[in-house]
């Protein structure tokens, strides 16, 4: 807050990487019901094709099948573990495409500016954020898409921004 007791936005200056956005689903999907259910059935999944081939190839006959039901299991296990990873990496050409961004945060919400977009977030709009080692996570409620914003602490102008950054979120929206 200033003298006038309004507050002041805070303003991070960052480029987002392949590992913000892997910070960022992984914290989602740990925080978010349909992430946890997600994650909780792939696992599920994969342990059963596991064991199912594992139980199928002590049978007679070609070990063909149970390898491939065993091979499903341990794709699934994978793609549970490093699924966050592997998406980030998707996104890597468009994070090249993007730049520098500039995100401010404010009592009415966040901006966020890149080289080619310009995007206003209200708070009612991601109602919802998380906080990493890293990053502040913004989250909507939208049972079929979740929309997130990354917000990097190393952006921050100041380690004191970091705090401030957490108060007007603490403010604003729901803590998960």
């Amino acid at each position: 807050m200033d003298m006038s007791g309004e507050q002041v936005p805070v303003r991070l200056v960052y480029r987002i990487t392949t590992a913000d956005i892997a910070q960022a689903l992984r914290a989602r999907d740990a925080r978010v019901p349909a992430g946890r259910r997600r994650r909780m059935l792939t696992t599920g999944f994969g342990v059963l094709l596991l064991g199912f081939g594992g139980l199928a190839s002590m049978g007679e006959g070609s070990p063909a099948k149970p390898l491939l039901i065993a091979g499903a299991g341990v794709l699934m296990l994978v793609l549970t573990l490093f699924g966050p990873q592997l998406t980030a990496r998707a996104f890597a050409g468009l994070l090249a495409k993007a730049g520098e961004t500039t995100a401010v945060v404010d009592a009415a919400g966040l901006q966020v500016s890149t080289a080619d977009t310009q995007t206003r977030i209200n708070w009612a709009a991601q109602p919802l954020y998380t906080e990493t080692a890293d990053t502040f996570v913004t989250l909507s409620v939208a049972k079929r898409a979740v929309a997130m914003t990354i917000l990097p602490k190393r952006g921050a102008g100041d380690p004191a921004d970091v705090d401030r950054l957490r108060a007007v979120l603490d403010r604003n929206l729901q803590r998960l």
